[in-house]
């Protein structure tokens, strides 16, 4: 049995010494860097702070997230919008959730109440797909509340689907969970207002150059348009639209688009199109049939009249009454379509 010279045993056991040392001083080097990511309370709302100075919305990836709206301990709340802004997303209603958001945490950055106690931030999910991941979410956008001591309830995540996200409907659902008010601040559009000022200046200038010829004033056709226009107008919905600000349309769990809200308790912009182009088309076959009714001239135009009207207002119906339907859930009855 060959033996192993004593020198040679001295030699090695001083390089495994130094190879120990050396994995300790890496082990200390690890744990000094990892004590510098975890960051005291003071230092984290400083940092919050600091940054929400230059910018109301803080944008987090993964790991700010876990730094600050998950870190602990915490003395203040996040407003979290998790969202997905780029185009390949094909989110159609991300934007203009962005925007509404925006002018919340605007409205909150300069307010006289302005504090460290409320933070607003925005994670995208190509930023962040681990936070999407790990809060189980497969839509956006989504508004979340991480309150100061806790985990997150189901009523601090703002229900889209019922109130929408109106910045104004965002600052009142802030205010039911952190106690903090904030008066939604607006700029100034003046796009009505010029809308308004140029329709004016069309209607005098055609009253101008048709003076002598007043006669379309007691036109009994133009006046049943407008008057049909307006009620499919408020009939739709509009007036619920510009209360409550509901998304223009959504994306399903499935990644469909959904046109037709699934409650009676809430609806969707393009809804209110389709539905008033449903009534719009149900009173034009109405119209039809009443004129193939009151013509006495052509038989052949009558009942092409007839025809046309009558199928317009029943197929058209039945939609209607299908899109009722599918909104109020037991309904019994249907027509044609179900």
């Amino acid at each position: 049995m060959a033996s192993i010279p004593r020198g040679c045993k001295q030699s090695k056991m001083g390089l495994l010494g130094r190879v120990l040392l050396l994995l300790a001083g890496l082990l200390a080097a690890l744990a000094s860097v990892q004590a510098k990511k975890e960051l005291t309370l003071s230092e984290r709302v400083q940092q919050l702070s600091d940054a929400g100075l230059k910018k109301p919305v803080l944008r987090f990836n993964g790991d700010k997230f876990k730094q600050y709206v998950k870190g602990t301990p915490r003395n203040y709340s996040m407003i979290v919008m998790f969202t997905a802004l780029a185009p390949s997303r094909q989110c159609g209603i991300c934007k203009h959730a962005h925007d509404e958001f925006q002018l919340v945490a605007n409205s909150w950055r300069y307010s006289q109440g302005y504090s460290n106690k409320l933070y607003f931030s925005l994670v995208d999910f190509d930023e962040g797909p681990d936070v999407f991941q790990q809060l189980r979410l497969n839509s956006a956008p989504v508004f979340m509340h991480f309150p100061p001591k806790g985990k997150p309830k189901k009523v601090d995540t703002l229900d889209i689907q019922r109130v929408g996200f109106a910045a104004e409907n965002i600052a009142r659902w802030v205010a039911e969970r952190t106690d903090i008010q904030i008066r939604v601040f607006r700029p100034p559009n003046y796009s009505g207002l010029l809308a308004l000022v140029v329709l004016l200046a069309l209607v005098v200038g055609l009253l101008y150059l048709r003076k002598n010829n007043l006669d379309f004033l007691y036109n009994k056709t133009t006046w049943a348009l407008g008057a049909l226009a307006f009620t499919f107008a408020m009939t739709s919905g509009q007036m619920w639209n510009h209360i409550r600000g509901p998304p223009f349309l959504q994306k399903t769990q499935s990644g469909n688009i959904a046109y037709i809200h699934g409650s009676s308790q809430g609806q969707f912009i393009v809804e209110t199109y389709i539905v008033a182009l449903l009534n719009a088309a149900v009173a034009l076959g109405m119209i039809l049939m009443v004129e193939a009714a009151n013509k006495r001239d052509d038989v052949r135009k009558r009942r092409i009249y007839a025809i046309i009207g009558l199928g317009l207002f029943a197929f058209c119906f039945s939609l209607l009454l299908s899109i009722f339907r599918s909104k109020a859930h037991g309904y019994p009855y249907s027509f044609l379509l179900k």
